[in-house]
Order: C-alpha cells, then sequence, then structure tokens
C-alpha cells in the first residue's frame, strides 16, 4: 500500500484539488484524499484565492480586448 495516502496533500495538491474542482473534473480518488486527510479551512482559503485570481484574469483579458478593439 502507498504510504503517500496517509499524508496531508501538499500545496500543490490542493491547489490542483480546487482548480478540478472549480471546473467540475475532480477524481474521486483526489476528493477521497482531500475529505479523509485535507483540512477543510485551506481548501476554503484557496477556493477564495483562486477565485479573486480568476476573476481579475478574467477582467483583465476583457479590458486588454476592448483596449484592442477601440485601436
Amino acid at each position: 500500500m502507498d504510504d503517500s495516502n496517509n499524508k496531508p496533500p501538499t500545496f500543490w495538491q490542493m491547489l490542483h484539488s480546487v482548480m478540478a474542482a472549480a471546473f467540475g473534473v475532480q477524481s474521486g480518488k483526489n476528493r477521497a484524499r482531500d475529505f479523509t486527510h485535507g483540512k477543510p479551512g485551506h481548501f476554503i482559503v484557496l477556493g477564495i484565492l483562486f477565485t479573486v485570481v480568476f476573476a481579475l484574469t478574467l477582467y483583465g483579458i476583457v479590458q486588454l480586448v476592448v483596449h484592442l478593439a477601440k485601436v
């Protein structure tokens, strides 16, 4: 049996889980790992940060397109 299943998820694993969950493609294996070994607060903070960065990225892309359309 893999010993890494008993460890809490790393930052990158949590970030991957948050992004996958945001797009609805989270695997059952990772979801089970997150619910078993992850701390909810970490996922909440990462989810909020991801949402803010995602919204700001979309805003920036729209601003760039609008600016280029005026030229």
